[in-house]
């Protein structure tokens, strides 16, 4: 059986081919992949803002919840809920002068995946409205009350040029660690 391709379908499909092979060094940033090193942030409210400058991020109020975004490609890493970060101001207890810092954690709560999105001003703690527990940011998202078997992963950051970026990996794989999510 012969089959007869026009020259154009052969065409068209070398196009296609060349759009998809990726060149050594040239990987696309993966919208699914977790915060990177030199990632920036952007509010999940905004994802096609400016990147979370240091001073947009005040102590005492409510976190800003974030995804990463590549800074190089622009790319947002919103293709997984897991990426979600919880971005705020704590005073650095470990210095002796009362230094503040910025921190971040993973907004998905560790105990059933839920979204920690509640801000306990009066005791500056981090809530999980899903199942009640709460969460100290000052002491490294330690768990302080409810049934969460393990802190908040915590995401080191840095400030670079005034922009919040990601200084390496989350502390613990983050998501639910209950045999509810598994």
């Amino acid at each position: 059986m012969n089959v007869i391709v026009s020259r154009r379908a052969v065409l068209d499909l070398g196009l296609i081919a060349a759009a998809t092979v990726t060149l050594p060094g040239a990987a696309m940033p993966d919208r699914t992949a977790g915060p990177q090193a030199g990632d920036g942030f952007v509010p999940v409210t905004d994802p096609n803002g400016s990147a979370l400058r240091s001073e947009a991020i005040r102590r005492g109020v409510a976190p800003i919840l974030a995804w990463p975004k590549d800074r190089q490609a622009g790319l947002v890493r919103d293709g997984a809920r897991f990426n979600q970060v919880l971005l705020l101001r704590v005073v650095d207890e470990s210095v002796n002068e009362q230094t503040d810092k910025v921190v971040a954690f993973s907004a998905i709560c560790p105990h059933a995946g839920c979204l920690v999105s509640d801000w306990m001003a009066q005791t500056g703690r981090l809530h999980c409205p899903g199942h009640g527990s709460e969460y100290d940011p000052v002491r490294g998202g330690a768990v302080v009350a409810g049934p969460a078997p393990l802190p908040l992963p915590a995401l080191p950051v840095r400030v670079v040029d005034g922009v919040v970026t990601v200084a390496g990996p989350f502390s613990a794989r983050p998501g639910g660690h209950t045999s509810r999510t598994t």
